[in-house]
């Protein structure tokens, strides 16, 4: 059984610039989605590598975490690295997309999809 409950120390949150863009991909998908999937995985320039997709169903053993009306679902093996994390959105005039704030990140690239913790 997965945990589903809202978390009272928030161990994933989004700005409200990432929360609107989420919300506005999410309704463009064109199907139902039961949110978005965040995890870590070996890669990327610093050792370990953001995942972020659309979620249809939440997967048995992930963590659920509800911001700013955006559902949260975070694989079980990327819980210890993104304990309080926050994911941005930005779009500047030389730059447009996510960005992850990882307080647990010792170290990331240049480009934001990867960090050593």
């Amino acid at each position: 059984m997965h945990n589903n409950t809202t978390q009272s120390r928030q161990i994933f949150q989004l700005t409200d610039a990432a929360a609107a863009r989420v919300k506005s991909l999410l309704s463009k998908r064109g199907k139902l989605s039961a949110g978005i999937k965040v995890g870590v995985k070996t890669g990327g320039c610093s050792g370990l590598q953001y995942e972020f997709e659309y979620a249809d169903q939440i997967p048995e053993g992930c963590e659920v975490v509800e911001d700013k009306g955006v559902t949260i679902i975070i694989e079980p093996a990327a819980i210890l690295y993104l304990v309080g994390t926050t994911l941005d959105f930005v779009d500047e005039t030389v730059r447009s997309g996510f960005v992850f704030q990882n307080p647990n990140a010792k170290a990331s690239c240049g480009c934001g999809e990867s960090f050593s913790a």
